[in-house]
């Protein structure tokens, strides 16, 4: 019996894309614009890792990005913690996880997860997207890494939507005071 005889033919199609979206860039925006068309449902999940430490706390990760994903009616924003990310998407009744691959060294590790994902929850599949050249080299990290030197207002400006945006600038002068 396939998956998809398991499932169900009508079965709706649900997916979870998770991160820590500290922040959420304009790479993340798009991988949600192309699961939100793949997918009956996509449930953007934020992860709680407490040994990492974030610059935006869990609730300012989830405001941000509703306020990012307002338009998409098939979206919703959720949190997670403590559990692999394939039993909390089992959890919401998701039937595949969406991951990015910017580079060699996401794709080995994501290829890992893949398959240890697999032997958790046979039944979830794990869809890998490729983001446009222009977000490729997109990350939280550097984002948050070219906060601060002069100028650098105009350069984050091009890879975080514009409620991330004000905000980093926000907490930025709030900082400098």
């Amino acid at each position: 019996m396939t998956q998809t005889q398991r499932r169900g033919k009508h079965q709706l199609k649900r997916a979870v894309y998770a991160g820590s979206f500290d922040p959420v860039t304009n790479g993340h925006l798009w991988m949600i614009r192309e699961a939100v068309e793949l997918f009956d449902e996509l449930v953007v999940a934020v992860g709680v890792n407490p040994d990492k430490r974030c610059t935006f706390t869990v609730d300012e990760r989830v405001e941000l990005l509703r306020a990012v994903t307002r338009g998409f009616d098939k979206l919703r924003v959720d949190v997670f913690e403590n559990q692999f990310l394939v039993n909390y998407a089992q959890s919401v009744g998701a039937n595949y996880i969406v991951r990015g691959i910017r580079t060699a060294s996401d794709y080995e590790y994501e290829r890992t997860m893949r398959y240890i994902n697999s032997d958790l929850q046979s039944d979830i599949t794990t869809i890998l997207l490729l983001p446009p050249r222009e977000y490729a080299e997109v990350s939280s990290t550097m984002v948050k890494g070219m906060v601060g030197p002069r100028g650098w207002e105009q350069v984050i400006r091009h890879y975080v939507p514009e409620p991330v945006y004000r905000k980093l600038v926000a907490m930025y002068r709030e900082a400098e005071v």
